[in-house]
């Protein structure tokens, strides 16, 4: 049927044509033709550039012939536009050289509106026209991996900082978790009324909770990001295994998979109201092609015990992947 999208059947729990696929990650440094777009300019610039948010965006979708267009930006974008002052070091991500630690930091921090972020509205806008049938999935980062790189001022392994300011000064760390929530809700809905016809809300470090500190200190704000949004949400955090009940909870309609967890078991725990995104191992493409073969072979049988599945790799694209095998692995998922 012309027109229809297998991607968004397949997040409506619909039926499909075919599993559809795309890849978190798939616009960027994997890419050649990425590669020589950005070359001398920063991270947020280019985020900042409609023109260039747009190819970037599009770059995937033309080499790979993938289900859907995931939104170029980064999870600091909003933030930056509110004048923190953060910036995206290359090899490193997101650095703040003054952490956000006390009820003044977080006081000082403004919310976001429309009007902060024009770029973004005008990218959207143009993907929109550029991509035909091809959905555009916007873009954010949950509150809770958001403020620990405010907390701790980069990335972090532990997440000392970010853990101590929890369970120190719940306060605080409320006050700023809800900011943040509000700030990554206009972004989302930002995008929404361009034309974006799903989400995804990325927390990628909600892993390093336990269930239950979870639902008390970071549950709460994403779910105040996601409710009540008008189009499907997909949910995903890496190494959240363990509380995916609380992931789908929190506001989804998908459910993001890292690889550890086999997709069939996850549905297993989520239950009928639940669409699954993922999940081979992102070192999968680097295997030989028989490899690549058995395992998305694999992937799409226990996908295919959900509700709706939509293919994916259980993280982002590793930065050094053949652009090749992804091209061979969205074939194949199309084939089968």
């Amino acid at each position: 049927m012309v027109g229809m999208s297998a991607f968004l059947a397949a997040v409506r729990r619909e039926p499909v044509p075919h599993t559809p696929v795309w890849f978190m990650r798939q616009a960027g440094r994997s890419l050649p033709e990425y590669r020589k777009i950005r070359a001398g300019t920063g991270m947020l610039e280019s985020c900042r550039t409609p023109d260039l948010v747009t190819e970037i965006t599009l770059q995937p979708v033309r080499r790979y012939g993938v289900d859907a267009a995931i939104f170029f930006s980064d999870i600091v974008v909003p933030v930056a536009a509110v004048g923190v002052p953060i910036d995206i070091k290359a090899g490193v991500g997101p650095v703040l050289d003054e952490p956000v630690r006390t009820a003044a930091d977080v006081a000082a921090i403004r919310d976001l509106t429309p009007e902060d972020v024009p770029y973004i509205t005008e990218a959207v806008r143009q993907l929109v026209g550029e991509l035909g049938d091809t959905p555009l999935i916007g873009f954010a980062g949950a509150p809770f991996t958001l403020a620990s790189y405010l907390v701790e001022g980069g990335p972090s392994r532990s997440y000392t900082n970010t853990k101590a300011l929890m369970y120190g000064a719940p306060d605080i760390w409320h006050a700023l978790c809800a900011k943040l929530a509000g700030i990554a809700r206009v972004f989302l809905e930002v995008q929404i009324a361009a034309g974006a016809r799903t989400v995804q809300l990325f927390d990628s470090w909600a892993g390093a909770l336990s269930e239950a500190d979870y639902r008390r200190y970071a549950m709460p704000h994403s779910a105040a990001v996601l409710d009540g949004l008008t189009v499907p949400r997909i949910h995903f955090g890496v190494g959240t295994g363990h509380m995916l009940e609380a992931i789908a909870e929190a506001g989804a309609d998908v459910v993001g998979v890292d690889w550890r967890t086999p997709l069939d078991v996850a549905s297993a725990r989520l239950g009928a109201g639940y669409a699954v995104q993922g999940n081979l191992d992102s070192i999968v493409p680097f295997a030989p092609v028989e490899v690549i073969e058995r395992e998305v072979r694999r992937v799409l049988a226990e996908g295919a015990k959900a509700p709706g599945h939509v293919f994916n790799l259980g993280h982002g694209v590793m930065p050094d992947t053949d652009p090749d095998a992804l091209k061979r692995i969205v074939d194949l998922v199309h084939e089968n």
